[in-house]
C-alpha cells in the first residue's frame, strides 16, 4: 500500500501499538541513540520511537523498521516473501512464450500496471516545499549524535538524489552525511556506489554536482535508497512496484535539475564542488559494530532547506547487531532472492543473511544440486552479482539443509564437509567499512560448499568417526596458556567445530597454536574446523563470537590447514581448517591499517538514560547493551590504542 506521507505510517504504527511516544525532553546528541539502541535489543525489534521533546522546532522518529511486522508495515506486506513471490510471477508471465493473440492480449493489462509504477514530475511546488528555511541552517533540524567517538552529528537516513552527467539518469542512494556547519556536510559515498560514479563524471568536467536530499515521507523511499538494484534502474520504480503507486516528484527549487518525493518531510539542496577541497569525515559508529574510521570525503554545501508543516525528522542508529538496519537487510534478502534466483543462479531455493555477519560478512545459499561442481558454480555466480561481490564468508547447503535452523544447518554442512577440498578461497573488491583487510576495499574471501558431494568430487576424503571420545578443557588450556577460554560444546552436538579465545602474544601466534593443537590434544581429530577470537570474547556467547570472528577475518589470509597425512597411502587422515578472527597488529600480524574499536555508549550517557528512564514513559527499565561489551575494548578513543 501507498502512504500518502510518513505522518500517515506514524499514525498507522501507532493504531498496530507499534509506537511509543516520549513527551519528555531527550537530547538528541546521543541520548536518542542509547534509548533506542535499548528498545532495538530489547526483543523482537521493541517499537519504534516518537521522541516529541527535542530541543528543536521538530520531532525525531527512530527504530520505525525495526521489526519484521514494521518492515512489512512500510512495505505493505504481509510477509516479507510476498513481495518475492509477486516478483517472480511477473517475471514468468513476461518470459513465457507469446503463442497466440490471446496470450499477447492477456499481457497488456500487466505492461499497463508496469506504466503505473513509473514516478511522475508533476509541475509547482509539493508539500515538502510548503516551508522554505528564510536562510538555510542544519543547526535548526535535530540531527542526532550516535555514538560517543563519532566525528559530530550525522543525517542517518537520507535518501539522496543525483544524476549521470551524461545521460541524465537518475540515483537515489543513502549515505551518511556529517554536518560540519549550517550550511556544510560531508557525502560519504563509497569508490563502488553510483552516486560516486556520477561525481566522477562532473569532476571530468570540471562542473559542480548538483545533489538532493530527501527525508521522511514514504517509508518505501528509504528502503529503496538501500536496495542492491542495477545501475541505471529507478529507484522510484521499484518504490512504485512496492507502493503500487507512482512516486510523485517535484523540482528542486535552487537545484532543478532534481526530482525529489513532493511527499518528503524535509528536503537539503545542495551541490558538491568536484574542484574544491575535500573534508576530514568521521570517525562513525557504523553498522559493523565498529567505528569506521575517518578519511576525506567530498564536501556538500546546502542551497535551500524546505520542508512540509508540521514534519517529522526521521532518523536511525547502526552499531553492533542487532539493529533496525537488520530488518532493512532482511527485507533486501527476500525480496531480491527471486531475480537473483531467476536471472543468474536458477538453482538457488533460499539464502539467508545472519544478522551475526552484518549484511556482506556472511551468506547462506541453499541450492538443488544437480552435477559435480554445482556448488562452485553458484559461488562464482553469487560474488560477481552486484553488491555480493562484497561477500566474504559464503556458505552453500544443498535442499537437506535448513538453513533458517543454524544447529542443523551446522549439522548438515559439516557432514558433507572435507575441509582440505571443500573450502575455497579468493581475493576480490570488499566493503570499504570492513576494516580486516590489508588494503581498504580489496580483500580475501570463503565459500564453504557443504553440499553432499557426488563421485566426481570426492577423490580421496578421510571420515573421522562419528562416535569418538569427549574432548577435555584441561587439554586445551593446561597445555596452552594463551587460551582464555574454550567453546567445547559443538562437538557433542555433532557440529565439529570449536571457538576459542586467545590473548596473542607474538609473531604467528595463531598459527603455531594451530598447529600444536592438531597434533597434541588428545581427540582433536574429530574437529573440522576451529575459529580464533579474541580473548575478551566469551565464546559461548555464539551471536556475539561470531560477529567478532566475521569482521575481523581476511579469510584467504588468515587460513590455516592442518592435513595428517599417511606417507604410505598418501591418503589424508586427519584435516582440520584454522581461521584467525582475532584483532590484527602491526607488530605481531605486520598490519599496516589502523584498527577500529567496537562502538559503546559512553557512562556519562548510559548513566543520564538510567536517571530518566522513569520520565519517559516506555515501559520497564531496561540496561544498556553497552554495558556487556565495555570489557571488550581497547582503550576509549575510535581507533584502538594498544597492543
Amino acid at each position: 500500500m501507498a502512504y500518502r506521507n510518513q505522518q500517515e505510517f506514524i499514525d498507522a504504527l501507532e493504531r498496530a501499538g507499534e509506537l511509543l511516544r516520549i513527551t519528555a525532553y531527550v537530547d538528541p546528541r546521543l541520548e536518542m541513540a542509547e534509548i533506542t539502541d535499548r528498545i532495538s535489543k530489547s526483543g523482537n525489534g521493541g517499537k519504534a520511537l516518537l521522541f516529541e521533546n527535542t530541543g528543536y522546532d521538530f520531532p525525531v522518529l527512530m527504530n520505525a523498521y525495526g521489526s519484521e511486522k514494521r518492515m512489512c508495515m512500510a512495505l505493505g506486506v504481509n510477509h516479507l516473501d510476498d513481495i518475492a513471490t509477486e516478483i517472480e510471477r511477473l517475471f514468468k508471465l513476461l518470459t513465457k512464450p507469446k503463442e497466440s493473440i490471446i496470450d499477447k492480449l492477456n499481457l497488456l493489462p500487466q505492461l499497463s500496471q508496469f506504466a503505473s509504477w513509473m514516478p511522475k514530475v508533476k509541475s509547482g511546488r509539493g508539500a515538502c516545499q510548503q516551508v522554505v528555511m528564510e536562510t538555510p541552517d542544519l543547526r535548526k533540524l535535530p540531527v542526532i549524535t550516535c555514538w560517543p567517538k563519532d566525528g559530530g552529528p550525522f543525517i542517518t537516513l537520507p535518501v539522496i538524489h543525483t544524476k549521470d552527467v551524461e545521460t541524465g539518469i537518475r540515483n537515489v542512494g543513502m549515505y551518511r552525511m556529517q554536518v560540519f556547519g549550517p550550511t556544510l556536510t560531508g557525502m560519504h559515498w563509497h569508490k563502488h556506489k553510483v552516486s560516486a560514479k556520477h561525481f566522477n563524471g562532473y569532476k571530468k568536467l570540471g562542473k559542480r554536482m548538483p545533489v538532493a536530499v530527501a527525508l521522511g515521507g514514504d517509508p518505501v523511499y528509504a528502503y529503496s535508497a538501500t536496495a542492491p538494484l542495477p545501475e541505471n534502474v529507478d529507484e522510484y520504480m521499484l518504490a512504485g512496484f512496492l507502493r503500487k503507486k507512482k512516486v510523485e516528484l517535484v523540482k528542486c527549487i535552487t537545484q532543478p535539475e532534481l526530482e525529489v518525493p513532493a511527499d518528503a518531510d524535509f528536503i537539503i539542496e545542495g551541490y558538491v564542488d568536484p574542484t574544491g577541497d575535500l573534508i576530514w569525515e568521521g570517525p562513525f559508529g557504523d553498522h559493523t559494530g565498529y567505528y569506521s574510521l575517518p578519511d576525506w570525503y567530498p564536501r556538500f554545501h546546502v542551497t535551500c532547506i524546505t520542508h512540509k508543516k508540521s514534519p517529522v525528522y526521521p532518523a536511525t542508529i547502526v552499531g553492533i547487531p542487532p539493529q533496525e538496519d537488520a530488518w532493512l537487510g532482511k527485507a533486501t534478502e527476500r525480496i531480491f532472492l527471486a531475480p537473483i534466483k531467476m536471472t543468474m543462479v536458477p538453482e538457488i531455493m533460499d539464502m539467508e543473511m545472519p544478522v551475526e555477519g552484518v549484511f556482506h560478512n556472511l551468506v547462506i545459499a541453499k541450492i538443488r544440486k544437480e552435477f559435480a561442481g554445482q556448488g562452485q558454480k553458484v559461488m562464482y555466480a553469487m560474488w560477481g552479482a552486484g553488491q555480493m561481490m562484497f561477500n566474504k564468508i559464503l556458505v552453500i547447503a544443498d535442499e537437506t539443509a535448513n538453513i533458517q535452523n543454524y544447529k542443523d544447518l551446522a549439522q548438515t554442512v559439516f557432514k558433507n564437509l572435507d575441509v582440505s577440498r571443500d573450502v575455497f578461497f579468493a581475493t576480490g573488491p570488499m566493503d570499504v567499512l570492513d576494516h580486516s583487510c590489508s588494503k581498504m576495499g580489496f580483500g580475501g574471501k570463503m565459500c564453504i560448499d557443504g553440499t553432499r558431494k557426488f563421485e566426481e568430487e570426492t577423490g580421496v576424503q578421510y571420515q573421522p568417526a562419528n562416535t569418538l571420545p569427549k574432548l577435555n578443557e584441561g587439554d586445551f588450556t593446561g597445555r596452552f596458556p594463551e587460551i582464555a577460554r574454550i567453546n567445547l560444546s559443538l562437538p557433542e552436538q555433532a557440529i565439529p567445530c570449536l571457538i576459542i579465545a586467545v590473548k596473542k602474544h607474538k609473531s604467528g601466534h595463531i598459527q603455531e597454536l594451530h598447529g600444536q593443537i592438531c597434533t597434541s590434544v588428545p581427540n582433536v581429530e574429530q574437529v573440522k574446523l576451529i575459529l580464533y577470537v579474541e580473548y575478551n570474547v566469551d565464546p559461548d556467547n555464539l551471536p556475539v563470537a561470531l560477529w567478532r570472528f566475521c569482521n575481523n577475518l581476511d579469510p584467504k589470509r588468515d587460513q590455516m590447514l592442518f592435513e595428517q597425512v599417511n606417507t604410505g597411502t598418501a591418503k589424508t587422515t586427519f584435516a582440520c581448517l584454522g581461521l584467525d578472527g582475532t584483532r590484527k597488529t602491526k607488530e605481531w600480524d605486520g598490519f599496516e591499517r589502523d584498527w577500529p574499536n567496537i562502538i559503546v555508549a559512553d557512562d556519562a550517557t548510559i548513566e543520564a538514560v538510567d536517571k530518566k528512564w522513569d520520565m519517559l514513559g516506555i515501559g520497564t527499565w531496561i540496561a544498556s547493551p553497552s554495558l556487556q561489551y565495555k570489557n571488550q575494548m581497547y582503550g576509549n578513543e575510535a581507533v584502538v590504542e594498544d597492543n
